[in-house]
């Protein structure tokens, strides 16, 4: 199902205020990056945008990307993974598939060729499992470049993986060696 502009644009804010800045809501994130449902709704409302309970669910279930979790009372949510924010999202490490892909702008290659993918604002480098995911993750800013990653041989040489509840891969960084090839 297609979500509607209006949802969209809720959930960027939602994505503001669960991944970077709760206060833009007036809320607080406890230290697993859970906040209150009743609290949330009450501060996204008295910024003048109009939020409900019915929409937040069905926000939360149409996203794309899976990007927010409730509680299994739905009294508590949470954005998966992407925070700015220092929380413990209760990853569990886990191993990755052979090969695993990094989006990004084609511009900030020779940056990346010299330094190897970096965490940047993020608590981790965000990996996708095909293709044409990191590659519309490219395409979000600008012309898109996907490096493919030997992601095995990172597992093996010690460097941990984790898998968010939305199926986005993290690890703190990928050095050069582990990139296998690069299209644009």
């Amino acid at each position: 199902m297609e979500q509607s502009s209006a949802d969209i644009k809720m959930g960027r804010f939602l994505s503001l205020v669960l991944r970077h800045n709760p206060g833009a809501a007036g809320i607080t994130l406890d230290e697993h990056g859970w906040a209150d449902v009743q609290a949330l709704l009450d501060g996204v409302n008295r910024t003048g945008r109009c939020l409900d309970m019915e929409t937040l669910e069905r926000i939360v279930r149409e996203n794309n990307k899976q990007r927010y979790a409730f509680s299994e009372d739905h009294t508590r949510i949470r954005a998966n993974q992407g925070h700015s924010l220092q929380v413990d999202v209760e990853l569990r490490q886990a191993v990755p598939p052979q090969l695993l892909y990094h989006g990004t702008a084609a511009r900030f290659f020779p940056s990346i060729q010299r330094e190897g993918i970096r965490r940047m604002s993020r608590q981790y480098v965000h990996l996708s499992e095909t293709f044409q995911t990191a590659m519309d993750v490219g395409r979000r800013h600008g012309a898109p470049l996907v490096i493919t990653l030997d992601a095995a041989a990172m597992a093996r040489d010690g460097i941990p993986f984790f898998r968010a509840e939305n199926g986005v891969w993290l690890c703190e960084q990928v050095p050069t060696q582990y990139f296998l090839k690069r299209q644009d």
